[in-house]
């Protein structure tokens, strides 16, 4: 039950804050409305409380609030959403309100957006494969039903149209149960959102998925919302209707930015580089919401974009996701560089839960010894590539030219991919014994023998 108490006692407004005295149990993160003389009603969050005052963020402007003749009501709960499976296809800011111009949607639960821990007894292992259609992901680093995996990029990349591929073309193969896509777009440009929303509209996938917008003109705090709502939204769809849920959350950098900036107006003891100590914490808030319960039909999978600052991978951002995720998928700038889309590095990228995931009944029997061939004769290619810098390729022995090649056309063939190109995964591995078979059969240590002589395709 709501209780909402009204206060005409702001003492002062500085940027997006507003202090309210005289306030008695107000409580952090409580939500608040700011009702103008005008009439137009604004909403705010606590942000700091003492034993008299009440710092509150306003979701807008402050342009219009006046200490005089301004009301503010401490609404005595923190942020909900209004559910329903009828916000399939739809488009929503990052409060939660309607932007495509339609209607409210008739909500059929109304949920705290900050969810219900999840007791880790009850989770399942995860053991599906997610199918995205890319073979440099569904190939080498299987994304998993259940799990959260991050995709590490930096400015210049591009990391949102392998977003809107993936939200076009992922399903749960093998499977005739409801998958949905959840994406939030966090602190993204407008040209950017444009992109998104015309991108699935014109594709089709908009029908299957729930999109979030906060733009980088937003204020600030709609950032630390936004993930939230899409994480609701989709732990309302997989436990309650019984879908499987990729989440797709664009950018967690602008996330973390607005963390450290709500910390600072709190003023708060800063920890590294000046984000909050406590930043491991909130971020693992975010990421451990994907997963699987027992007795629950759906699930839900995180894809997570984390833009490395100035390329660092050592920065606390993708530092603390690292710990906190199962494994990692790099985008790299030398692939742009050549021409190569999408970029994904297949050195340094891993899917720590691919090993469930794959195999007889899922993908296929030889998945596993492909992948690790694959990864095995392309770090090859990468040292005879990196002598042949020093010493010339003519002086290089014919073994190393025979991976110097494999590697271009494993960058070429495999790794590179149209936009439009959707691979099931028996082609991407079909694909894999072509590049594989180019090499010595003695040569394919990492596939058992009888894999080799039922998929060798070479003399």
């Amino acid at each position: 039950m709501k209780f909402e108490v009204e206060y005409n006692t702001i003492e002062n407004v500085a940027g997006p804050l507003v202090v309210v005295g005289k306030v008695g149990n107000a409580k952090y993160n409580e939500i608040v409305k700011i009702k103008l003389r005008s009439g137009e009603e604004r909403l705010g969050q606590v942000l700091d409380t003492s034993d008299t005052n009440a710092v509150v963020q306003v979701f807008g402007p402050t342009d219009g609030i006046n200490i005089g003749d301004t009301a503010v009501s401490f609404l005595g709960e923190t942020f909900m959403i209004g559910v329903s499976e009828d916000m399939l296809g739809r488009v929503f800011d990052g409060q939660g309100r309607p932007r495509d111009g339609g209607a409210a949607v008739a909500y059929e639960q109304r949920r705290d957006i900050n969810g219900e821990p999840m007791n880790p007894a009850s989770r399942s292992y995860p053991s599906d494969f997610i199918e995205t259609g890319i073979s440099s992901i569904d190939g080498l680093d299987t994304l998993v039903r259940g799990q959260k995996l991050p995709i590490f990029s930096a400015s210049g990349l591009p990391h949102n149209q392998l977003v809107a591929q993936i939200t076009r073309q992922a399903n749960v193969k093998n499977s005739s149960e409801s998958f949905a896509v959840i994406f939030a777009g966090i602190g993204i440009t407008y040209d950017d959102y444009s992109y998104f929303v015309n991108e699935f509209r014109k594709t089709g996938a908009l029908k299957r998925a729930v999109v979030f917008i906060n733009l980088a003109d937003d204020p600030s705090i709609e950032r630390i919302i936004t993930p939230r709502l899409a994480l609701t939204t989709a732990e309302f769809l997989a436990y309650e209707k019984g879908m499987h849920v990729l989440v797709i959350l664009d950018d967690m950098t602008n996330y973390a930015e607005a963390l450290r900036e709500l910390s600072s107006a709190r003023e708060e003891v800063p920890g590294r580089r000046g984000y909050p100590g406590y930043m491991y914490t909130d971020l693992a808030s975010i990421y451990e919401r994907a997963g699987i319960i027992k007795g629950k039909k759906g699930s839900i999978t995180q894809l997570n974009i984390v833009t490395m600052p100035s390329d660092d991978v050592t920065h606390p951002i993708p530092d603390l996701t690292g710990y906190i995720t199962e494994g990692q998928i790099f985008l790299s700038r030398d692939l742009v560089n050549k021409g190569i889309y999408p970029p994904v590095q297949p050195i340094g990228s891993l899917s720590r839960l691919m090993g469930g995931g794959i195999g007889a009944g899922k993908t296929r029997e030889d998945h596993r010894g492909v992948a690790d061939q694959l990864y095995g004769s392309y770090a090859k290619a990468q040292d005879a590539k990196n002598l042949s810098a020093i010493v010339g390729v003519e002086a290089l022995s014919d073994t190393d030219k025979q991976y110097l090649k494999f590697g271009e056309d494993f960058e070429n063939k495999f790794l590179k991919q149209g936009f439009y190109d959707r691979r099931t995964i028996e082609e991407t591995l079909d694909l894999g014994w072509e590049l594989l078979s180019s090499l010595p059969k003695v040569d394919l240590t990492r596939i058992k023998k009888e894999f080799v002589d039922k998929y060798y395709k070479g003399n």
